[in-house]
């Protein structure tokens, strides 16, 4: 019996042999991600102060219904229940959480920090089976790869966001050059975004996993060594993208309401 197996052998959920502060990691997970759910479905749900300039919340991007310029289809489309409070973020939003929600990486995560499954290595867990992702709900984890197809057009999108947010009204009309502190911030949220889609595991299978031997392709094995390089960091990628995109949406929230003003750089 190895010594992992000893350690859990006395049974238990949290029982262990293990002296260090082995929950200290799932807790902090735990807080982080139910903070910034919390944040997200609330900053969702409000439908305005999402925009401010030349500055767009990534919340709200691409922004299909709007009163701002920003808004590709118009106004509030005249179909929507009046009874429903309406808010444009709800059209978009779901996209990219289901690509994190579903992502390898963060699966791991949150099955230990939510489901204590388990809760760390070699400690106790609540159930004395395993049933791994092959049943349902979990098997419906396999669709990440398809959110994925979603996530790449709305990085897209964000890029051409964070080019827009440096170009501000001119005082004799049009518009004219400039960087702003908000410029930075949503450029900065763009390439971290980028670094966590394009090291994704399924981008890399994608490019460059389906082949026997991948050096007959010159062009998808450079493919395949970019996102391998990004998949190695893709933990710290992906907690960078998590705090970089709320920070985004505060900032320009933040502008909008009149509680900050923007940093005119150049």
């Amino acid at each position: 019996m190895s010594q992992a197996e000893m350690s859990v052998k006395p049974g238990g959920f949290g029982r262990t042999m293990r002296v260090d502060a082995w929950w200290l990691q799932p807790a902090l997970v735990f807080v982080v991600l139910s903070s910034f759910v919390v944040y997200a479905t609330w900053a969702a749900l409000q439908g305005k102060d999402y925009e401010w300039g030349p500055y767009l919340s990534p919340f709200y991007s691409p922004l299909l219904f709007g009163e701002g310029p920003h808004a590709w289809l118009g106004p509030k489309p005249g179909w929507w229940p009046g009874a429903l409070p309406f808010s444009a973020a709800i059209f978009i939003l779901w996209a990219p959480g289901l690509f994190r929600v579903t992502c390898y990486y963060y699966r791991g995560a949150y099955y230990k920090s939510f489901w204590a499954d388990p809760p760390s290595c070699a400690v106790g867990e609540p159930r004395a089976c395993y049933r791994g992702e092959r049943s349902f709900p979990l098997i419906l984890q396999n669709v990440h790869r398809y959110f994925l197809y979603l996530a790449l057009p709305i990085l897209a999108v964000l890029a051409w966001d964070a080019w827009k947010a440096l170009w501000f009204p001119a005082p004799g009309g049009g518009t004219r050059f400039g960087i702003g502190l908000g410029s930075l911030v949503l450029l900065a949220n763009v390439i971290f975004l980028a670094g966590y889609a394009l090291g994704c595991h399924s981008l890399r299978h994608l490019v460059g996993g389906r082949l026997d031997r991948i050096s007959s392709s010159p062009l998808r094995s450079k493919a395949y060594d970019c996102t391998s390089c990004l998949n190695r960091r893709h933990m710290s990628w992906a907690w960078c993208s998590l705090f970089s995109v709320a920070l985004a949406d505060l900032y320009v929230r933040l502008c909008s309401m009149g509680v900050i003003r923007d940093w005119r750089i150049v």
